[in-house]
């Protein structure tokens, strides 16, 4: 089984949305047993708490049903546990590599990376749009189930 984790600046946002759509794409494929999917936070601000009631909003307008979450952080023994830790920005990265530490850093990709337009997902708790952010994760859950089924 492949075992991903999608990380975020607080695991309120980004990461429990990719879980969310990751997982109800997984189950729509028959894919169950073969992926399984988590989130974790890069930092230390939002641990414990639920997702965002926007990112909850946005999910149920496109019957995406929000998986059960609470922020947690990641850990370095994540990096030894996950096959993929995917991240949603630079700084993301900067800090998932920091924690996991240099013997799992490869196992360190951004979600957008294995699209044909690679960058970053705007986090939307500055932003406010979670439609874009929605659009970009569904794209880059559309890429990673390519790269791993092809």
């Amino acid at each position: 089984m492949i075992q991903i984790l999608f990380v975020c600046h607080g695991n309120i946002c980004r990461s429990p949305m990719a879980e969310s759509i990751l997982s109800e794409m997984i189950v729509r494929r028959g894919l169950t047993g073969k992926i399984a999917v988590s989130s974790a936070a890069a930092r230390r601000d939002e641990l414990g708490n639920p997702p965002h009631r926007g990112a909850a909003a946005k999910l149920r307008e496109k019957g995406i049903p929000l998986v059960p979450h609470r922020a947690r952080l990641l850990t370095e023994e994540d990096g030894e546990k996950y096959d993929l830790l995917i991240g949603m920005d630079e700084e993301n990265i900067r800090d998932m590599k920091r924690i996991v530490g240099g013997k799992y850093a490869g196992k360190v990709r951004m979600l957008l990376d294995g699209t044909s337009r690679p960058r970053a997902i705007a986090d939307p708790w500055y932003t406010g749009d979670f439609e874009a952010t929605y659009s970009d994760l569904v794209e880059g859950c559309e890429a990673l189930l390519g790269r791993i089924f092809s």
